[in-house]
């Protein structure tokens, strides 16, 4: 018998205000031009004052769950994706924990910046797979809003906030390409590369912080990495770039997205892009991505899907699965 991680459920959730261009055209020296230009966004969402990290994964795993069908307690583990946790302990998914009324099961956060998410469902695979879970909530949730330094206008134009969830779900299958559920994973980090995006403060700086970014070394290496690590992932499930159904990247930059495509050898008709509507939500943007295509109509059961990420670390991975 072979089990696999079958997605139960999807759902996401945004904060109410909507910030275009426009409007950050009176804050830094910039135009909606430049940033579409750039990067393909158009606007990005920002959350409220006193909203958490952890309000925004609560609300988008309470959709998940009505979508997959169940209540909290039906969850054996949460797994959340952030670099953007409400305090420094304890997680914010233990916090998601209590907020959804969970009573048993356990929960703790995963930290690789973009690729956290790709880097949650591996682990989340991995519970089920080893039979310690039966189903796990898996949660992207980023407010990197508040991570911003707002005289530099090559990066804060650049992320929003946001948060998708994922209920994966333990069934036998097998064994084959065919399956539906998770095929295939491949996680990457070179932590020689720390310099080329990380933020400045810490427990060691006594300080939360802002974003520093080296934007055209990130660029490089993005769109190397991660046709690269999508290939690998593939090769192990035995599939190639023409099963593909749907490329569901990391929503960073409309040319990275391109870029990786044109490697791929995948047209952009079968790439689900988010990125002109949310800017990058680091590790909320594929469950986002996710979630959005479903709402869309463009993602069905039985699509083969490859997510893909690259984050501060560097790290990087990609996930194949079959919806």
């Amino acid at each position: 018998m072979t089990l696999r991680a079958v997605v139960k459920g999807v759902g996401h959730y945004l904060p109410a205000r909507v910030v275009p261009n426009a409007e950050l055209e009176a804050l830094v020296q910039t135009s909606d031009e430049w940033i579409r230009s750039r990067s393909g966004i158009e606007r990005r969402h920002f959350v409220a004052e006193g909203q958490t990290t952890s309000d925004l994964a609560t609300l988008a795993a309470q959709a998940a769950l009505s979508h997959a069908g169940l209540v909290p307690d039906d969850v054996d583990a949460i797994v959340l994706a952030t670099s953007t946790a409400d305090l420094t302990f304890p997680s914010a998914a233990t916090m998601v924990q209590g907020k959804l009324g969970m009573t048993q099961g356990f929960a703790f956060d995963v930290q690789a910046v973009c690729a956290g998410f790709v880097y949650a469902l591996s682990t989340a695979n991995a519970l089920i797979v080893s039979g310690q879970a039966k189903r796990v909530l898996v949660i992207g949730a980023e407010t990197f809003s508040r991570l911003m330094d707002w005289e530099d206008r090559a990066t804060c134009v650049l992320f929003g906030d946001g948060a998708g969830a994922l209920v994966l779900e333990a069934q036998e299958a097998t064994g084959t390409s065919a399956d539906r559920g998770i095929l295939s994973t491949d996680l990457h980090s070179d932590g020689r590369f720390k310099d080329l995006l990380y933020v400045d403060g810490g427990v060691s700086t006594g300080t939360t912080g802002h974003l520093r970014m080296q934007g055209k070394e990130v660029f490089r290496h993005a769109v190397e990495k991660l046709a690269e690590t999508a290939h690998a992932a593939l090769d192990k499930a035995g599939l190639t770039g023409e099963d593909v159904d749907w490329i569901v990247p990391h929503q960073a930059n409309i040319r990275i997205i391109e870029g990786t495509a044109k490697r791929m050898q995948v047209p952009m008709e079968r790439v689900v892009v988010t990125v002109q509507d949310h800017g990058n939500t680091s590790a909320a943007s594929i469950p986002l991505a996710l979630s959005v295509g479903v709402q869309r109509g463009q993602i069905k059961q039985g699509d083969l899907l490859v997510t893909e990420a690259i984050g501060g670390g560097l790290a990087w991975g990609a996930v194949v699965l079959r919806w």
